[in-house]
């Protein structure tokens, strides 16, 4: 199993260690999982095609990796202004999400399968205060996902780094801010030590899934057990995912604080310059991609009728 995150990354490099382990343990050892860091067996962001082809059998990554391929790939990983856990995780299971997810990879050969999530994440790291919209323009980021193409609206350059490569890249000035995830693995990356302003929240990702993708034809030579195994395991991961990110994020907004960073609130203005962007995007895509405008007009109608239910269930 490839890594698109090192071991050492605070929460996906202990999913990604994790999962490994749960699989070889409750199998007692018939489906042996090994780990391998970043760039280890391939490039991070070569993950995809390596086990569409089958040169390696498994890797840990999220979706939102491939939308060169398909746009629709970013919605099984973080939806800008999307559903939070709960909500992301009952259209995946009950409202039509897995199909899709399934109907997708599968022509690429994968098996795919949610085993990690996290938290609503950061919006950001910038090294100037951002006090407009108007400040973006011109920045270069490295930014995930369907967000990116929101920013390139607002005149951001856009770049997709892997995870160990942006410290050296806001270091050396490739780029003037970057995205990456939630306090705690923004901390281990230690980004505080070049950018100062720290922006919350990620409307980008209000809840992310982490995957595993396996080789179709790996994934045939296992039994009926072994494959449930799998399955269980990485629910297992959700689980313990979400649970864990919650309870950590705020000593790490602590720990990020003492470090001398700023942290920053978006103004309800700014935020929603950000999501009429993204409606314009969620429209263009649907434009480019059968396999997206199917899976957005699903999540859609799920999150219309989950309304009704949020209005009335939920205290906020």
């Amino acid at each position: 199993m490839a890594s698109a995150y090192p071991s050492r990354l605070a929460h996906l490099g202990f999913l990604a260690k994790g999962v490994a382990k749960k699989i070889t343990d409750a199998t007692d050892g018939e489906v042996r999982v090994r780990f391998h860091e970043p760039g280890a067996l391939v490039p991070p962001l070569q993950l995809f095609d390596a086990v569409a082809k089958g040169s390696i059998d498994a890797a840990w990554s999220a979706a939102g990796f491939w939308t060169g391929k398909d746009p629709a790939f970013a919605l099984f990983s973080a939806v800008p202004f999307g559903p939070g856990a709960s909500e992301y995780l009952a259209w995946f299971y009950y409202g039509g999400g897995k199909e899709l997810a399934d109907e997708l990879y599968r022509s690429y050969g994968i098996i795919y399968m949610p085993c990690g999530m996290n938290a609503p994440e950061a919006s950001g790291w910038f090294r100037k205060e951002v006090k407009s919209v108007a400040d973006l323009k011109g920045l270069k980021m490295r930014f995930f996902g369907l967000g990116a193409k929101v920013m390139e609206r607002l005149g951001v350059a856009t770049q997709s780094i892997a995870g160990g490569e942006i410290y050296q890249a806001l270091q050396l000035g490739t780029i003037d801010a970057t995205e990456f995830g939630m306090p705690e693995m923004d901390l281990s990356f230690g980004f505080y030590q070049v950018a100062k302003h720290y922006y919350f929240p990620g409307w980008h990702q209000p809840a992310t899934f982490q995957d595993l993708m396996i080789s179709t034809r790996k994934w045939q030579t296992l039994s009926p057990a072994q494959q449930t195994v799998i399955q269980l395991a990485c629910g297992d991961n959700v689980r313990e995912g979400l649970a864990r990110a919650e309870a950590v994020q705020f000593a790490a907004l602590q720990k990020i604080q003492s470090k001398g960073v700023t942290l920053q609130r978006w103004s309800n203005e700014t935020l929603d310059r950000f999501r009429t962007e993204w409606e314009i995007v969620a429209n263009e895509q649907t434009k480019k991609s059968p396999h997206f405008a199917k899976t957005w007009k699903s999540l859609t109608e799920f999150r219309a009728n989950y309304k009704i239910w949020r209005d009335l269930g939920f205290t906020e």
